[in-house]
């Protein structure tokens, strides 16, 4: 900051060392446009050390920073409060949004008033502009605007000392109906949200007096006829300077209905568990204390639900393996779920269940729970070990088996094969057996063609007509038919060459 100007008046000398101590921002200005003196806090305020910074004159002041209003239009030529006060106007409370010059966000926002210091000719000799910075009180406003109309719960902002209404969020309208215009700047007496208090006369002596509105039920008349039960309370906050009361409801038709649903569900939730033929119970989360167990879970464990009731796994010795009960209540606590984890549960008696347990995290009422369901695996695991035994058994001797097998599988065939087509090889007439026998060395159509001087169609006739005969659908069922009965697909015999009806 520069440094004090010396002046001829010692008064003025004085005054100006007052104000540079003071905490409000102060600039004189000097009739020409001149910026002869600014105090520290108000270097502050634009963010420079020193008076040179501010500018020279009122012009080079409006080059070097950008004034808006709170609604980020820019101010016109001719209405910086450096030029109002220039032309002689006084004002009080300006609110303005200052940034460096070039910059899109602003940085501070100031609350300005003017001050014209006269000589004793009563001419204007010193300009004064103060400053407060009001950045925080306005950020603060301008966050509470924000979440006051995004929350989803109804409210209205009511001024205390007109008893009108200032602010109105969306929450509000929706749940009445009213259009924004119908309620900002109406009075309690056009929309009365305490109409039908349960405790009215409370309510409004607890509003005269600007203190907080306990919550009680009222009823609020809707701008198209017909009314709404709702739950209403009220909390004094002040917007800028001007006390208020933030009135917040609850629809309570829609609180009742949700209630109606929420029993509901809870009905069918424990109908649904108590019906559930596995083994099942719900249990706290933190330190597996048993809240429900259902008749399925009774009976195996031996236990009457009364019993269970309150009780914990320790206190009921649940768990058989005392250390793996810990880890699990462990893992249910941490992460809210296992599945399909081996345990072994102690019953009444003392006896023991081999089990899978699954369990996942549920809530029931305000109570954090998991929901465990036990599966007792015993029996199958005594079936398969029974299984696994007889298989044993069975293959100590397998010579009778492989009999067996070979004896069904033969009657499969048998049975498997079309009325009159088991025909034998002394049913084949002399050239069918002839392509048997080279079909059984493998040998291929075209081959078979050449060797018996026949075209390849009445070789594929040969052999459909071997299918049909013998029951089967290929080549290789061909041959084994053919080697089951003892054809062993040798040289054929030598004969005359017949004359063939398929050639």
């Amino acid at each position: 900051m520069s440094d004090l100007p010396t002046q001829d008046h010692a008064d003025q000398q004085q005054l100006r060392l007052i104000l540079a101590a003071l905490q409000d921002g102060v600039i004189l200005i000097e009739p020409n446009q001149r910026i002869s003196w600014a105090n520290k806090a108000a270097l502050e305020m634009h963010g420079v050390r020193e008076i040179e910074e501010l500018g020279a004159t009122v012009s080079e002041y409006r080059k070097r920073f950008e004034l808006r209003y709170r609604n980020r239009h820019h101010l016109p030529d001719g209405h910086y409060p450096m030029e109002r006060v220039l032309a002689g106007e006084a004002f009080d409370e300006v609110v303005v949004q200052v940034a460096p010059a070039g910059q899109n966000e602003a940085q501070w926002t100031h609350c300005i008033r003017s001050l014209v210091l006269n000589d004793a000719a009563g001419m204007p000799d010193c300009l004064v502009l103060i400053l407060n910075d009001e950045s925080e009180r306005f950020d603060a406003e301008e966050r509470f605007e924000a979440t006051f109309g995004a929350n989803p719960a109804p409210a209205v902002i009511m001024r205390l000392s007109d008893h009108r209404y200032v602010k109105v969020n969306r929450g509000f309208l929706e749940m009445t109906g009213y259009l924004e215009e119908q309620v900002l700047g109406r009075s309690a007496y056009e929309i009365d949200v305490l109409e039908g208090a349960a405790r009215r006369e409370l309510a409004i002596e607890r509003l005269q007096d600007g203190r907080t509105i306990p919550q009680m039920e009222a009823v609020l008349q809707l701008p198209g006829g017909g009314e709404k039960q709702i739950i209403v309370a009220g909390q004094p906050i002040e917007i800028g300077d001007s006390a208020c009361m933030l009135f917040s409801f609850v629809d309570l038709e829609r609180h009742k209905l949700t209630e109606v649903a929420l029993r509901q569900s809870e009905a069918n939730f424990t109908t649904a568990f108590r019906l559930t033929p596995v083994p099942t119970f719900v249990a706290a989360r933190a330190g597996c204390r048993l809240m429900l167990a259902n008749d399925a879970f009774a009976q195996a464990s031996g236990y009457t639900e009364a019993e269970l009731a309150g009780k914990s796994a320790d206190e009921i010795e649940l768990w058989f393996d005392k250390t793996a009960g810990k880890e699990l209540e462990r893992q249910l606590h941490q992460n809210g779920s296992v599945h399909n984890v081996s345990m072994k549960l102690r019953t009444r008696e003392g006896g023991v269940l081999d089990c899978l347990l699954s369990a996942e995290a549920i809530t029931l009422g305000s109570h954090f729970c998991v929901l465990v369901a036990v599966q007792d695996v015993a029996e199958h695991r005594r079936t398969e070990s029974e299984v696994v035994a007889a298989i044993e058994a069975v293959m100590q001797d397998t010579s009778w088996f492989s009999q067996v097998v070979l004896e069904k599988l033969a009657k499969l065939r048998r049975f498997d094969a079309p009325d009159g087509a088991a025909a034998e090889l002394t049913d084949l007439p002399q050239r069918a057996r002839e392509v048997l026998t080279l079909v059984c060395r493998g040998m291929a159509d075209p081959s078979i063609a050449r060797k018996l001087g026949i075209s390849q169609n009445t070789v594929r006739n040969h052999i459909a007509a071997l299918y049909r005969r013998t029951g089967v659908n290929s080549r290789t069922a061909l041959v084994i038919w053919a080697r089951e009965r003892g054809f062993d697909g040798g040289p054929p015999r030598k004969t005359a060459k017949p004359l063939d009806p398929l050639d």
